[in-house]
C-alpha cells in the first residue's frame, strides 16, 4: 500500500485521548465521529475547509456533551419532556457496532462506520424502556456526510415507548448577518422564545439579526444554506425526520454558555433535522429510521444574487 494512499476508516485517540474514528475519501474529504456521544466533530471539504462549527471552548469531558458538530438529541428533543435537555444519547460512550444488519445502500463507500447504543441501567434509571439505537456514519465520494439512525424497541414486556429526535448540526458560517436560510417560506413554526407560540413564517428566505429559536412543521426534504461570504451553500436532505429547527443563540446567550465563546455566534448556526411536534411511537420489535445528508456546494451567482432556487429544485 502507497503511504499517499488515504486510509479510508481510521480509529485514533481524539482530545483528551477520547476514542474517536476518521473517515477520508479519495479527494480529500474527511469527517470525525467520537465514541463519545457518537457525536461528528469535523466535516471537511476537498479543500481541508471545515463544514462544521465546534466551539473553541467545547469540553470533550464525558458525560458533558460537546458543544458543535452533530449531537444527537434522543430520547427527547430540549425540555420537551421529564429528561435531562437533549436526552441522554449524546452524553453516552457508544461501541462500535461490529456485525450490523443488512443496510440497502447503493454505493461501495468505504469510509463509514457503524455506532450502536443499547440500554444501560443508567438510562432505564431516567427512562424505563429497552432499545437499540444504530447510527451509521458515512463519508460520500462527493464529500458529503450521511447520517442514519435506526432506533428499535426492544422491550420484553410489550410495551411501546415514544421520543422525539434532532440531528443538532451546527454549521460553520463566515458571517451570521451575511447568511440565508432558503426553504422554510411560508412554513408553520413554534417559536421557542414565546412559548412554542405557533406562527407562519414570512415568503421571503429567512436571515438573521438576532437570537432565534424555532421549529418549522412539516418542513421540505431539503433545506439550503447560503453563505453569502464564502460563496458556499450548504444543502440539508433528509428523510423520516418532518421538523427543521433553526437556531442561533446570539450575544446574550452566548455570554451565558460558560462552553461557547462570546463572539463565536456570529460564526455558526444549527440547522436541525428533526421528529419534535409528533413524537415517534415504536411498538416492542418496530424500528424507526432517521437520516441526513449534508453536501456543501459552491453557490451560483447570478447579476449578485444567489440563485436558491437551482439547489432547491436541482436533484
Amino acid at each position: 500500500m502507497m503511504s499517499s494512499e488515504k486510509i479510508p476508516v481510521e480509529f485514533c485517540k481524539g482530545f483528551n485521548g477520547l476514542e474517536k474514528v476518521v473517515l477520508r475519501e479519495v479527494r480529500g474529504s474527511s469527517a470525525e465521529v467520537y465514541l463519545h456521544g457518537a457525536h461528528v466533530t469535523s466535516w471537511k471539504n476537498d479543500h481541508g475547509e471545515e463544514l462544521l462549527f465546534v466551539s473553541s471552548k467545547a469540553a470533550f469531558k464525558p458525560p458533558k456533551a460537546i458543544r458543535g458538530g452533530i449531537p444527537i438529541c434522543f430520547p427527547q428533543f430540549s425540555n420537551m419532556g421529564s429528561l435531562d435537555q437533549h436526552g441522554f444519547a449524546r452524553n453516552r460512550l457508544w461501541s462500535v457496532d461490529e456485525d450490523p444488519p443488512p443496510f440497502p445502500t447503493t454505493s461501495s463507500n468505504k469510509a463509514f462506520v457503524d455506532l450502536i447504543l443499547k440500554t444501560s441501567d443508567e438510562d432505564l434509571k431516567c427512562w424505563p424502556h429497552s432499545y437499540e439505537f444504530r447510527l451509521r456514519v458515512t463519508l460520500g465520494p462527493g464529500g458529503d456526510l450521511m447520517l442514519t439512525s435506526r432506533i428499535r424497541n426492544t422491550n420484553t414486556d410489550g410495551k411501546p415507548f415514544t421520543f422525539t429526535f434532532a440531528y443538532h448540526t451546527y454549521f460553520s458560517v463566515s458571517d451570521i448577518s451575511e447568511v440565508r436560510v432558503e426553504g422554510l417560506e411560508t412554513i408553520d413554526y413554534l417559536d421557542n422564545l414565546q412559548d412554542r407560540e405557533r406562527f407562519t413564517e414570512q415568503g421571503d428566505a429567512i436571515t438573521f439579526e438576532s437570537e432565534v429559536d424555532k421549529i418549522y412543521l412539516s418542513t421540505p426534504t431539503k433545506i439550503a444554506i447560503l453563505d453569502h461570504e464564502k460563496k458556499r451553500t450548504f444543502v440539508l436532505r433528509k428523510d423520516g425526520l418532518p421538523d427543521a429547527v433553526v437556531w442561533n443563540p446570539w450575544d446574550k446567550k452566548a455570554k451565558a454558555m460558560v462552553d461557547f465563546g462570546d463572539d463565536e455566534y456570529k460564526h455558526m448556526l444549527c440547522v436541525e433535522a428533526a421528529a419534535v411536534e409528533k413524537p415517534i411511537t415504536l411498538k416492542p420489535g418496530e424500528e424507526w429510521r432517521g437520516r441526513q445528508e449534508l453536501s456543501a456546494v459552491p453557490s451560483s451567482y447570478c447579476s449578485g444574487q444567489l440563485d436558491p432556487q437551482r439547489v432547491l429544485q436541482g436533484s
